[in-house]
Parts: structure tokens; sequence; C-alpha cells
């Protein structure tokens, strides 16, 4: 197991002694939707390609993919805030 994955591994244990049961059972029974409803054939793979993109940061700077690759490997993560 990579380091990543066990730390992932960590993080979710840790998650799980702070979630109350029940959000965790309605966590669970959301995700176990997503998964019946086929929206997980369509999504990218990990270490899949995707399509050139541009983002724009926090300040409004534009950045590309296209100049990020030039940098090297690109890792993207989606951070969901405070809901």
């Amino acid at each position: 197991m990579g380091r990543l994955q066990a730390r992932l591994d960590r993080m979710r244990e840790g998650a799980k002694a702070q979630i109350p049961e029940a959000a965790q059972a309605v966590m669970a029974r959301a995700t176990e939707d997503l998964r019946t409803s086929g929206i997980l054939e369509s999504i990218p793979q990990a270490g899949g390609t995707l399509p050139a993109f541009e983002l724009t940061d926090s300040e409004g700077d534009v950045h590309t993919s296209e100049a990020l690759l030039a940098r090297g490997p690109l890792v993207l993560t989606f951070y969901r805030g405070d809901w």
C-alpha cells in the first residue's frame, strides 16, 4: 500500500470517530445512490487524460492546464468548502 493511500485510510478512520453514526449512514446511502446511478462510468479515472482547461484562482489569475503541465506532472484536487 502506498504512503498516500495509508494516509487517506487513517484520515477516513479519524473522521469516522468524529461523525455521528446517523450522519455516516446518510453519507453511505448517498454514496451508494451515486454508485448505482451509473455516474461513475462517465467520470474521468485516476491516471486518465483530461481535455485542456483553464481555471481562475482566488486572485483572478487564469491558469491553463497546458502551462501547468509544461512545469511537470499535474495533480487536481477539489475542495468542496464548508457546507
